[in-house]
């Protein structure tokens, strides 16, 4: 017999996007095995609940995960009669005030119950358990701490699991300290100004885009100027500046869309949709909870908040065009104003996604947590249609047919894997992308420094110079000869050479 929330959904025939990740039913002994990301929990008999909803939600708030949309679909579903029979039964009871007030946060109806009068407060979620909100607020009508981390608008779930914990322990501070001991202030400073371009660069290779030149160096600027800089980042005024600076002052559409998006590719025949975006018209209540979210987090952990309000962002895609740029500069913007990084050192978070095949498959699975299931709930729910000319610009045929039971889960989106993906990302890019860079730039200063011993000429020409040996295998090229005729005497064009590959080399 299933317990607990997996009875609860049967029940009521409870249709989630997100699955839950436990599932608990009577057995001889308590056993718990997990694979592919569920549980699968047995009791033994004394475990029973009483068979009504009280029993089962009791159940899970006690053993199983919480689950926000399951918790509002649940309630859309019941209406308040469970839970206010449940109160006057157990008014006192930590269980019944915390269903009687996740009840009216989520649906933001009153329950017809008295307020409870005594009893000591207890925690909406547990801390331990999840990212809650830094400083909690007193609920006194359920006599319960409001730790919940965002608002019913739009209220994120990161569980707090093992592996993320871990990944969380990341000391971003120690490892730059590490590189400013081992590279020293300049060269990390002269580095940070590379890596800005670099995270540009890299990420037009995200979006599949080509990397035209002035395009790279509008989204440098927009990195270079803004990060940790800009005012409330997720303001529409200020999501339209970082847009504009992106695409150009020009470009069509600036600002939040009025018109359906989705994510996907065309192919001759037709257009494969990836994932769909929330309703135009539910995008300013649904940034206004992510930023009630930014703000009722400051204090906590600067990479679990980075990863949400980066990830949450792009889910919203509250943007014609830009998104996944501005989803990207959210990272290190979150993580300057958290003072995790210092002030005008950017972290080429899209240069790591882009290194290796793992980290570029990680994250479109990580993408795809959300994504997939969603598509998979609404497969059936768009089609294309006649086109429809809207206000912001958009010419678009989609028709989507399930925005409000659809918008369940995109206010609600369990975005643990996400964490865990942003801090290894993070700590790899210091570790081994910022080193990297680094290092080659010490290299670099060393060619300089040798080259002019043989041959003086100012960095430009220098420069110059180291770039078309070791692009030209330690050779050199005619048409560096032809530039610096210095170079046609084959005994200084050697120790030239040897003074340039001796740096990188020695």
């Amino acid at each position: 017999m299933k317990l607990g929330f997996t009875a609860l959904v049967d029940r009521y025939g409870i249709a989630l996007v997100q699955a839950l990740r436990v599932e608990s039913e009577i057995g001889k002994t308590r056993v718990s095995r997990e694979s592919n990301g569920h549980t699968a929990n047995k009791y033994p008999p004394s475990y029973q609940p009483t068979d009504d909803f009280a029993g089962h939600f009791e159940f899970g708030l006690k053993y199983e995960e919480i689950h926000i949309e399951f918790f509002a679909r649940l309630f859309a579903a019941t209406g308040p009669g469970p839970i206010e029979a449940w109160c006057r039964e157990a008014p006192f009871g930590q269980y019944a005030r915390r269903t009687g007030f996740l009840y009216e946060w989520l649906t933001g109806e009153l329950l017809d119950v008295p307020d409870v009068s005594n009893g000591g407060y207890v925690d909406a979620i547990s801390s331990q358990c999840y990212l809650t909100r830094t400083e909690f607020v007193r609920n006194r009508r359920w006599r319960i701490n409001d730790n919940l981390p965002g608002t019913a608008a739009f209220c994120p779930l990161v569980r707090r699991t093992e592996i993320v914990q871990e990944a969380l322990l990341f000391d971003l501070d120690a490892a730059l300290g590490a590189l400013h001991q081992a590279f020293g202030a300049d060269i990390l400073m002269r580095t940070a100004s590379w890596l800005t371009f670099k995270e540009s660069r890299a990420s037009f290779l995200i979006e599949k885009e080509a990397d035209k030149t002035d395009r790279v160096q509008r989204f440098a600027y927009v990195i270079a100027k803004h990060c940790g800089h800009i005012e409330d980042p997720l303001s529409s005024n200020s999501l339209h500046t970082l847009q504009a600076g992106i695409l150009g002052h020009d470009a069509v559409g600036l600002g939040l869309r009025r018109s359906p998006v989705f994510v996907g590719q065309s192919t001759m025949r037709e257009d494969i949709v990836h994932y769909v975006g929330p309703n135009f018209e539910t995008l300013p209540q649904l940034l206004e909870g992510l930023s009630a979210f930014e703000a009722a987090t400051r204090g906590a952990e600067p990479l679990a908040r980075a990863a949400v309000i980066a990830f949450a962002f792009v889910y919203i895609h509250p943007m014609r065009d830009g998104n996944g740029r501005i989803h990207r500069f959210l990272v290190n913007d979150t993580l300057i104003r958290d003072r995790a990084l210092p002030d005008g050192v950017i972290l080429p978070v899209s240069a790591t996604i882009t290194s290796s095949v793992d980290f570029r498959v990680r994250y479109d699975r990580t993408l795809e947590a959300f994504s997939r299931p969603l598509m998979q709930r609404y497969a059936a729910s768009y089609r294309f249609g006649d086109l429809v000319h809207y206000e912001d610009g958009t010419s678009s045929n989609l028709i989507f047919d399930d925005y409000k039971d659809a918008l369940f889960a995109w206010r609600y989106p369990d975005l643990t894997e996400h964490v865990l993906y942003t801090a290894q990302v993070v700590a790899h890019t210091v570790r081994k992308e910022m080193a990297d860079e680094a290092q080659v730039l010490v290299m670099f200063q060393r060619a300089q420094t040798q080259l002019k011993d043989v041959l003086e000429m100012p960095d430009q020409d220098a420069n110059r110079v180291i770039r078309s040996l070791k692009e030209n295998g330690w050779q050199v090229s005619g048409k560096l000869k032809k530039a610096y005729p210095q170079l046609d005497d084959s005994a200084r064009a050697e120790r030239v050479v040897e003074a340039v590959r001796s740096a990188f080399e020695g």
